[in-house]
């Protein structure tokens, strides 16, 4: 292969074919421009335009994210019962006008309601958004749709990251209420997008959509590899957490290094998502991701360590390695995980069933945090390796776990899909 086609094969999993999947990525990409940059800043807004302290700012965070935590599955069934494009649309709606209102909050009272009511809006459109993306598309191509938008995303918040560094240099209480107003424009600009795109109308009631929309709950085998994909996705919380910490505590590695691997897991991610999704648009595809996934975590789990021992340029090679694994992980596990919920869900309850999946994910950023900080680096090294090892029993799990839970009756299995897609006018 000459250089050409190596340019444009990789310019092929990067921009997304024309038609459907390019304008579910563009949408992705304006949205995450705005959360990039707020995100980004936020801590500094919080505290310097707000006037709020550091721990009003973790406590109202807290309490937001366990009522999200209690509110998903329920959000979800919005979605089934109204239409996934019309909640997703108005979800954006409400999110704007709720960053619009954040410079006027007044103490800590007016911060947790915005930031609560945040929270809860953010997990209807999530999961709206998610269900969209399934129901609109053919089965062939959801995972990779998902994967050019998740590629996007990363695209939008390195982006947004960039604009922040501006707003920080400023450091005005001008500049942060320009940044909160500007993520809110940049969500009344994707809520254009989204009316644009094809309609997707509830689909006529059956008599088995009139089962409880919480009925998830007893479904065992689904809420089970919930729960196993919400541990294998906790490479997110070793990358940005305990990653970071262990190199400060145990290696010499220089803290820039920290910026530098950011900065390699959001250019893996956009160069090679779509590539890593390959296969998992199936039940059995996505189960091998998932086992993918979780072995690649182990293994850094056992490479990592080795950063402890080493000096200089070696530190920093060893480093860089383990985070290219960890990033690996983290591209295949989610590819597994959109595999998962296109597939197993039944169509009339899919926006509940992709709530109850996104429990295991919302649960682990409860536990993953203090869990893996504590055996990971607070024991000096040794805590890799039950890590290791309770990652591979994991990833060797996935794979029974998701065939028991495509074996079993599925709630609503006669009831066409719940959406159908109509030209716009």
């Amino acid at each position: 292969m000459g250089a050409s086609d190596a340019i444009r094969t990789a310019v092929r999993h990067v921009v997304p074919p024309a038609g459907l999947t390019r304008a579910l990525a563009v949408q992705a990409m304006v949205y995450a421009v705005g959360h990039g940059l707020f995100q980004a800043g936020s801590a500094v807004f919080f505290t310097r335009a707000l006037g709020l302290s550091p721990a009003q700012v973790g406590l109202g965070l807290s309490l937001a994210a366990g009522v999200s935590l209690l509110g998903t599955v329920p959000l979800g069934a919005l979605t089934d019962r109204y239409g996934s494009q019309g909640v997703w649309l108005v979800g954006l709606l409400v999110e704007a006008a709720l960053f619009a209102s954040y410079p006027f909050v007044g103490g800590f009272a007016g911060f947790l309601a915005v930031v609560a009511a945040l929270a809860v809006v953010d997990a209807a459109t999530g999961v709206a958004r998610q269900v969209y993306s399934i129901n609109v598309l053919p089965p062939e191509e959801r995972v990779t749709a998902l994967a050019y938008q998740r590629s996007s995303l990363n695209v939008g918040f390195g982006l947004g990251a960039v604009i922040s560094g501006v707003v920080l240099a400023l450091d005005t209480t001008a500049a942060y209420r320009g940044m909160v107003w500007f993520n809110g424009a940049m969500l009344l600009v994707t809520a254009v997008f989204v009316g644009r795109l094809p309609r997707v109308l509830p689909g006529q009631p059956g008599s088995t959509q009139r089962a409880s929309r919480l009925a998830v709950f007893r479904d065992r085998p689904f809420l089970a590899v919930a729960l196993l994909s919400g541990l294998l996705g906790s490479h997110g919380t070793l990358y940005l957490v305990v990653l970071p910490l262990w190199m400060l505590s145990h290696t010499d590695a220089p803290r820039a290094l920290i910026a530098a691997l950011v900065l390699l897991n959001t250019v893996l991610a956009v160069l090679l998502q779509v590539r890593a999704s390959r296969g998992a648009d199936t039940t059995t595809g996505a189960a091998r991701a998932l086992r993918g996934g979780g072995l690649l975590i182990a293994l850094f789990c056992l490479v990592l360590p080795l950063s402890a021992v080493t000096d200089g340029v070696v530190t920093v090679g060893v480093l860089v390695a383990a985070a290219v694994v960890l990033t690996l992980a983290e591209l295949v596990q989610s590819a597994g995980m959109w595999g998962i919920t296109s597939t197993l869900p039944p169509a009339a309850h899919r926006g509940a069933y992709v709530g109850a999946f996104r429990l295991g994910g919302q649960l682990q950023y409860l536990v993953a945090p203090a869990g893996l900080t504590a055996l990971g680096v607070s024991t000096g090294g040794w805590g890799w390796f039950p890590l290791a090892a309770l990652f591979a029993v994991a990833a060797l799990a996935a794979v029974p776990l998701v065939e028991w839970a495509a074996r079993r009756p599925r709630l609503g299995e006669a009831t066409p899909e719940p959406e159908r897609v109509t030209p716009v006018p």
